[in-house]
């Protein structure tokens, strides 16, 4: 994978897109920036919260919150492109994506196996669904490639809740490690769709 900023991700078996940065305007760099701190920060609060969760921090409700506000600022990014509508059905099935993530952990913590079997089916329909959805909405961007990037996140947060209950903490962390750089491989994805569909928006 080529990346604009010149990272070397760990996970190099993935064949996402390649990105050309070079000649790219001003407004191109700056949508990706956004969207790559967005999914940065998808990435970083969920793993706050899971680990609130697994260790009952008091801080488990405000950094619930917090994370729960990632899907309202996607919207607020896709909002100039797409209308109200589109960006707000977007953040609903965001929201919807951490809020299962949420419930998994903690039927996982409590040892419901029927709980944690519901969530994790219910988790990757909702990825389904992303995927859908953004497939309609731009004609660049593959439900195909989008489900394929959604349950590489999902079996990597998976895991890497797994590994902190078991407090396999070196585990984990090589978990997170290759989290983030797969979420900005979607970012990326995102980028490249949005710029194909609207390039008079980012032409300066």
């Amino acid at each position: 994978m080529y990346n604009m900023y010149g990272y070397d991700p760990t996970y190099s078996h993935y064949a996402y897109r390649q990105f050309r940065p070079e000649g790219w305007t001003k407004s191109k760099v700056e949508l990706n920036q956004k969207l790559r701190a967005l999914w940065a920060q998808h990435v970083y609060w969920t793993r706050l919260t899971v680990n609130s969760i697994i260790a009952r921090h008091k801080d488990e409700k405000a950094t619930t919150a917090r994370l729960l506000r990632n899907p309202t600022d996607f919207a607020a990014a896709l909002e100039p492109l797409y209308g109200t509508s589109i960006a707000n059905k977007f953040a609903e099935l965001l929201r919807d994506h951490l809020t299962i993530a949420v419930e998994l952990v903690k039927a996982l913590q409590a040892g419901n196996s029927a709980a944690s079997t519901d969530a994790q089916k219910r988790w990757f329909m909702n990825a389904d669904a992303i995927a859908e959805f953004l497939s309609q909405i731009n004609p660049n961007w593959s439900k195909e490639e989008w489900r394929k990037m959604l349950y590489d996140h999902l079996r990597l947060l998976s895991s890497e809740v797994t590994s902190r209950l078991a407090k396999k903490y070196e585990e984990n962390i090589r978990l997170n490690d290759q989290i983030e750089p797969q979420a900005l491989g979607m970012a990326d994805v995102m980028t490249n769709g949005i710029v194909q569909q609207f390039p008079s928006a980012f032409s300066v």
